[in-house]
């Protein structure tokens, strides 16, 4: 795939990088795609790999929620474990 250029980085570009972004870096950039998208105007290739760029994005903020679940998960059970 070739890289196609949005809002001055290229979106094979920003996709190489998509997975050492934190949580709140990947949400503001998943709303950027998620505005690109509904404001229209791009072509089909160019809306298809912001969607791709999105999905990605998505697995990025969900993979930080989710261990942020487990530490919680795991901060109550030592919490109860050392109060039981």
């Amino acid at each position: 795939m070739a890289d196609q250029q949005q809002d001055g980085q290229t979106v094979r570009g920003a996709a190489d990088g998509d997975e050492a972004l934190g949580y709140e870096q990947a949400r503001d950039a998943l709303l950027e795609v998620v505005r690109q998208l509904e404001t229209g105007g791009t072509s089909l290739e160019e809306s298809l790999a912001l969607w791709e760029r999105g999905e990605r994005l998505a697995k990025v903020c969900q993979r930080w929620l989710d261990g942020a679940r487990a530490r919680l998960d795991a901060a109550l059970a030592a919490e109860e474990s050392a109060d039981g």
